[in-house]
């Protein structure tokens, strides 16, 4: 009788459980895509579901946005696998060192990298509600890793919109406000930037935060999920070519293998989809891409809707598209993953382990030189993804130059930093990089060149043979210099201009209002040489700064900068420091333009730069109310990246002149200068070539590959300097440069400052096409017009691409404090 009663108690206690847990249309209070949910419903929904299926899932905490809105994972398992979590995770990562014997499959789901692509967390609900209702067998073998919303500031910035343009009810007329987002759309995050793009260069704080624990796990499978046009049928793995070479052939066949699965289903249901186009798997930074380079399948899936669709639209052909529909999509091929994964569990932790064997990659060692600064700023890249490097102890390395793009041998020091492929990140290292990566489709859908030791701007070889190395992760590289003397016997501070780590520095001086100066010319004190853009800070101009010793002290330690003192101002050779060759540096107030005729992309980079990176004050300008602003309030204007047609009118143009004949600086970038090229009185001017032509081609069915040889599709050119400009301050004579369209410019009548020449038109890395190639052949890079007693500075490349791009940063910088 006891054990009958424990019994009828026990099937009591788990009818109220099943009762208590609740589907999302059950817990929300509408049926699920009938309206958006919001972020904290979102994340009341999960934390509902760790407390009614504690058994089943645990909920995780793994940060929060820049607006300050949590990030979360849900582990969901079975009830044994979830009271073994650690012990099931370690076991798996044993795989990465040929050791264990592991049989879960992990498979991670992440959910709304951009934001307006709003289905994706909506089908995440769905989508676990069901694994632990109906589909409970996947987890026996499974544990799911499911990141509901990887970017939460994006998604409430268009649900927000949608709630306050929305009709009511909702209209499926595609022409009705509520399909038509505003410039500062949901898609990127708070700064703008595309998650879905920063997995390799971590600038942004979600993909910080996302990558340790990433790193923690490993998955065998991880899902992007996304959204495409609204008149997209759905896609679905197997990705298009190119394949990048280290992608093995389980990888590829898994793809095919869990393709096939989807489309079982889809096929049942009559819904249309396609595979092997547009979507490829090259560039690292995707949400596919980088799990596969560390041993994933990672796939795409993209339902098309995005922010134009809102709960319903009419796409092209007259069919209604629902948000209900775009639920059911995503929700069925992630069960469907889920199946795949769980019937091939042993499999896949059979090829995991594989992947991570040795590997016999071309080259061994990646040997790179250069400024303490930027040597340092890659290890902190390198410490994210858990790479492991060291220090030379070899005193030559052999191989591939960057910078010459031949075999030959550096010299190398105790700083000479060492990356080995032979580790358990070793394809990732080669994917990052190696000097140029292998294309077997020149049509792809980002840029074909990354390679770090060009985004760094450092000294490198690519050796053949392993070069010895001391592995030591924490070290720090000081620069050389004798220590700073604090005291009042100094007649100033010197410190170098090498890097973008003494443009922060300078911005902090700045900001506590010590005065700072630069040299126009080298200089030889002390027996020591000083380089143009030197900073020089005196005594004498700080005698009324508060404290002046102890915050240059301060500052300089926060920034680990080691300063030079002098007892004198009166220089071996060069220019002394009261000559007109040492030029104060002034706090420049600085606006950056917003709104319509901008990129948000170029615009969020520009605005990441000055908030997180650099650390100055900017004051952002909307087109909105332009015309209301006296532009005499500013030293600087910042034009990103846009289309300036319709808005530099001949009025504002009138007004522009003005403000630059009184002294305005005027800074441009990317199709800003196509705008500025047009006006007479300015020298920048748009390249006319041979290979412009309007024939029409004679094929009928003529694509994106006919184009192809006027495309640059993201590829590094080696570009020459003229390193006496101010705008090259702390820069040799060759720059590489990260060229993202043929789109071309005369050198300048004076001011050409970074250039291509006739010889330069072919890339050290990546894609260009032919007749591009000929064209960009003699033309600007960068450089610096004055006009009255003002000044234009023209990007025609971008140097915060991505803000990964890490040598552009201090041609940024020279812009800002030096160019005068």
């Amino acid at each position: 009788m006891k054990l009958l009663a424990s019994f009828f108690a026990l099937c009591i206690c788990l009818s109220i459980s099943a009762q208590e847990l609740k589907s999302p249309s059950e817990f929300l209070g509408y049926d699920l895509g009938t309206q958006f949910t919001r972020h904290h419903r979102v994340i009341d929904y999960y934390t509902h579901l760790s407390e009614s299926a504690s058994e089943n899932v645990q909920l995780e905490y793994y940060g929060q946005t820049n607006e300050g809105r949590p990030l979360a994972l849900a582990y969901i398992s079975s009830a044994e696998n979830i009271k073994k979590l650690e012990k099931i995770r370690l076991e798996h990562l044993k795989n990465t060192d040929g050791e264990g014997s592991p049989t879960i499959a992990i498979v991670w789901m992440s959910y709304n990298v951009h934001g307006n692509e709003s289905v994706s967390t909506e089908a995440s609900m769905k989508t676990v509600y069901e694994l632990l209702t109906e589909q409970t067998d996947y987890l026996k073998n499974t544990v799911v890793i499911i990141d509901p919303c990887v970017n939460p500031d994006g998604r409430e910035r268009y649900v927000n919109w949608y709630y306050q343009y929305k009709n009511a009810p909702n209209t499926v007329d595609p022409n009705s406000k509520e399909h038509h987002e505003p410039w500062l759309n949901g898609r990127p995050n708070h700064y703008m930037f595309d998650l879905n793009r920063d997995w390799a260069w971590l600038t942004q704080v979600e993909s910080q935060q996302r990558i340790k624990k990433y790193n923690k796990w490993l998955p065998h499978v991880h899902v992007d999920f996304h959204e495409q046009g609204v008149d997209n049928p759905y896609y679905f793995a197997p990705a298009a070519e190119p394949f990048h070479e280290v992608i093995t052939d389980f990888q590829r066949d898994f793809q095919t293998t869990v393709g096939k699965n989807h489309a079982k289903y889809f096929d049942a249901n009559g819904w249309f989809y396609f595979t092997k186009e547009v979507f490829d798997l090259l560039y690292p930074s995707y949400g596919d891409t980088y799990p596969t380079y560390n041993g994933s399948i990672g796939m795409t899936y993209e339902q098309g809707g995005s922010g134009n669709a809102g709960l319903g639209v009419i796409t092209s052909i007259g069919d209604t598209l629902t948000l209900q529909d775009r639920i059911l999509h995503h929700h069925t091929t992630g069960l469907s993953t889920l199946e795949v994964s769980s019937q091939n569990a042993v499999k896949l932790n059979e090829e995991f382990k594989k992947f991570y064997r040795p590997k016999n990659y071309k080259y061994k060692s990646y040997v790179l030189n250069g400024n303490s600064n930027k040597l340092n700023a890659l290890t902190q890249l390198l410490k994210a993804h858990e790479i492991e490097y060291g220090w030379a102890t070899a005193k030559t390395a052999k191989g591939f130059n960057y910078n010459t793009g031949k075999n030959g041998q550096m010299k190398t020091t105790d700083h000479s930093l060492v990356i080995d492929t032979d580790q358990k990140k070793g394809t990732l290292v080669k994917v990052l990089f190696e000097p140029s990566t292998k294309l077997t489709d020149s049509l792809t859908y980002d840029i074909t060149a990354w390679s770090l030791p060009y985004a760094y701007g450092l000294d490198a070889i690519a050796s053949e043979t392993k070069v010895n190395a001391n592995l030591d992760s924490g070290k720090i590289i000081q620069a050389t210099s004798k220590p700073s003397d604090y005291t009042t016997n100094a007649y100033a501070f010197i410190t170098e201009w090498k890097s973008f780590s003494d443009a922060q520095f300078l911005a902090d001086l700045l900001k506590k209002n010590i005065k700072t100066r630069h040299a126009k010319k080298p200089f030889v004190l002390d027996g020591i040489s000083y380089d143009h853009g030197t900073l020089i800070i005196t005594k004498a101009d700080n005698k009324n700064t508060p404290d002046f010793l102890n915050t240059l002290s301060t500052i300089a330690s926060k920034h680990k900068q080691v300063l030079n003192s002098t007892n004198t101002g009166f220089v071996e050779d060069g220019k002394d420091f009261g000559s007109h060759s040492v030029q104060p540096i002034e706090q420049v107030k600085i606006a950056l333009l917003s709104g319509k005729p901008t990129s948000t992309l170029n615009f969020g980079e520009i605005w990441h730069f000055f908030e997180q990176q650099l650390e100055y004050p900017l004051t952002i300008l909307d087109s909105d109310y332009f015309k209301n602003i006296d532009l005499s309030k500013y030293d600087i204007l910042i034009l990103p990246d846009g289309n300036y047609n319709k808005f530099l009118n001949e009025s504002r143009m009138r007004e522009l002149k003005d403000w630059l004949n009184e002294g305005g600086k005027l800074i441009s970038l990317g199709g800003a200068l196509k705008t500025l090229s047009k006006e007479d009185k300015f020298q920048l001017k748009t390249k006319k070539s041979d290979t412009d032509s309007t024939a029409i081609v004679p094929i009928y069915d003529h694509n994106q590959r006919d184009q192809i040889r006027n495309e640059i599709t993201g590829a590094i050119f080696k570009t020459k300097v003229d390193r006496t400009h101010p705008l090259a301050y702390g820069y040799d004579d060759s720059y590489f440069s990260l060229k993202l369209g043929g789109t071309a410019y005369n050198y300048l009548e004076t001011g050409t400052v970074a250039y291509l020449d006739i010889d330069s038109t072919i890339p050290a890395s990546g894609f260009a096409g032919s007749d591009a190639q000929a064209k960009i052949g003699e033309t600007l890079v960068f450089g610096v017009e004055k006009y009255g007693k003002g000044q234009l500075v023209y990007f025609v490349d971008n140097p915060l691409f991505r803000g990964f791009w890490e040598n552009g940063k201090l041609f940024f910088a020279n812009a800002l404090f030096m160019v005068n």
